[in-house]
């Protein structure tokens, strides 16, 4: 028996290779499937089947794709309704690969169709569950996603979960190893752990979901506190539903190479948005005017999804050879309309004389000089209303950086403001300038090393934190 976990750290996603005597099968695969082909064809493995947990909402799986390229069946879980042909598994059906089987158990609750998977060994003893986002390290799957106004609401699917985990999870063993397709950072539940597995003891033991309690106190627990999904969530959601275009189609748009000329004129298309995606610090120093920043060092898929319009052309400025990675990262969730990339990059503009534009970075500490003298200084906090609960600069104005896709959030900001903009470490609000100045609005500053520089200069702000004045 070999399992091998293969996770993507800024999706906090996992997906599995499970194999035996040749036959191979993938869990929850992401959308560019090099790596499964890449390990069975090592392996001399044929994969047979792939299964599916459920429609995941925060990346778009790779199961059309790989079944394409191997044959292999996909399956799902009971009631599953797809616009493609798949195994829709009746609960408790099993599979063969190899030596091992595979157990569908039904799990409704984080959505209608969420399915977990027992593996069983050769000598046919539970051995691992692979629990999609049914149950997490320290989690479980949030209930509101899959709501159908009154008809099923979050409540409804909290209650399925809590039958599910009751009735499916806990009578398992306690040495049956936890395989979720989730780690910390996740936004498909509310505070995922830090470990990628565990075991059904050790959440028996920790996970407060798997805690003796009523039914009703489950649900309570698990509905309150959520915060707002990202924006591209049921996006992706339909889309493993629906169906989608191949990856290589979507490569060959992407990779277009245009010439500064070509790339100007097409820049200045409706229907087009340009993407930068260098690191934070290069950004600032020069780009393209008009162009939106999101780097590859943070989690750029996921602010990709939340901040950008699905329904427009990409144009994209990379570091030269990181083209086909901003391109993949980018259609794991969904991005699938390019117009090409910025041929040489952001070099070969400035060579060809072209206009450019820069953010403005300061120390902590010069912003604690301008304070207390800049009538119009305007200090803006992008980070989460968590983060600045827990500490803030008395005089900041909270805009979380999901909130500038409303429109709205620039009427904060008049032409006289100076804007001294920060974040948690300075990803972030480089974003967050970069959508500004797309609106027009220049006269701003980038907080360099953002709060966590801030916090260390407590003699020279005024801090509060859950409107308590620290000093």
């Amino acid at each position: 028996m070999f399992i091998k976990q293969l996770y993507t750290g800024c999706l906090s996603e996992a997906a599995y290779y499970i194999e035996s005597d040749g036959e191979a099968a993938v869990i929850d695969p992401l959308r560019d499937i090099e790596a499964y082909l890449q390990l069975a064809n090592e392996r001399k493995a044929v994969i047979k089947y792939i299964f599916e947990t459920h429609f995941h909402a925060d990346f778009v799986s790779g199961h059309l794709d790989l079944a394409a390229s191997t044959g292999a069946t996909i399956v799902y879980g009971p009631g599953t309704v797809t616009g493609f042909p798949v195994h829709v598994a009746a609960d408790n059906e099993s599979f063969t690969i190899g030596k091992l089987s595979v157990t569908v158990l039904h799990t409704p609750g984080h959505t209608l169709e969420s399915s977990c998977y027992l593996l069983k060994d050769e000598a046919g003893k539970d051995h691992a569950v692979f629990t999609g986002d049914t149950l997490f390290v320290g989690d479980v799957g949030r209930p509101d996603l899959a709501q159908k106004g009154n008809e099923i609401t979050m409540d409804d699917l909290a209650g399925m979960l809590y039958n599910s985990l009751q009735s499916k999870i806990v009578p398992l063993a306690d040495d049956v190893i936890v395989y979720p397709a989730h780690g910390a950072g996740s936004s498909c539940g509310k505070n995922l752990g830090p470990e990628t597995h565990s075991t059904i003891g050790d959440q028996k033991a920790s996970n407060y979901a798997l805690q003796a309690q009523s039914r009703e106190d489950f649900v309570k627990a698990v509905t309150d506190g959520l915060n707002e999904p990202p924006q591209y969530f049921p996006i992706n959601a339909r889309i493993n539903r629906e169906g989608y275009e191949s990856l290589d189609s979507v490569l060959e748009k992407g990779l277009q190479a245009l010439a500064p000329a070509d790339f100007k004129a097409k820049s200045q298309e409706e229907d087009v948005i340009l993407l930068d995606t260098r690191q934070a610090d290069v950004f600032t120093q020069g780009f393209v005017p008009g162009s939106i920043f999101i780097g590859l060092e943070g989690r750029f898929a996921e602010w990709a999804g939340s901040l950008l319009p699905f329904d427009k052309q990409l144009l994209l400025v990379t570091e030269p050879g990181k083209e086909k990675e901003s391109i993949v990262r980018l259609a794991r969730v969904g991005f699938d309309k390019f117009a090409g990339h910025l041929a040489g990059g952001y070099d070969a503009w400035v060579a060809a004389g072209e206009r450019t534009d820069m953010v403005i970075d300061v120390e902590a500490d010069e912003l604690a000089m301008d304070l207390p003298f800049d009538q119009n200084l305007v200090i803006v906090d992008v980070r989460k209303p968590t983060e600045y609960a827990n500490g803030h600069i008395r005089e900041a104005l909270n805009i979380p950086l999901d909130d500038l896709t409303d429109p709205g959030s620039m009427a904060n900001f008049d032409d006289n403001h100076n804007l001294y903009i920060h974040c948690a470490g300075g990803y972030r609000s480089v974003i967050a300038a970069s959508m500004i100045k797309r609106q027009g609005i220049h006269n701003l500053r980038n907080v360099l090393g953002g709060w966590n520089s801030i916090k260390t200069l407590t003699d020279k702000f005024k801090i509060e934190k859950d409107a308590e004045v620290l000093n």
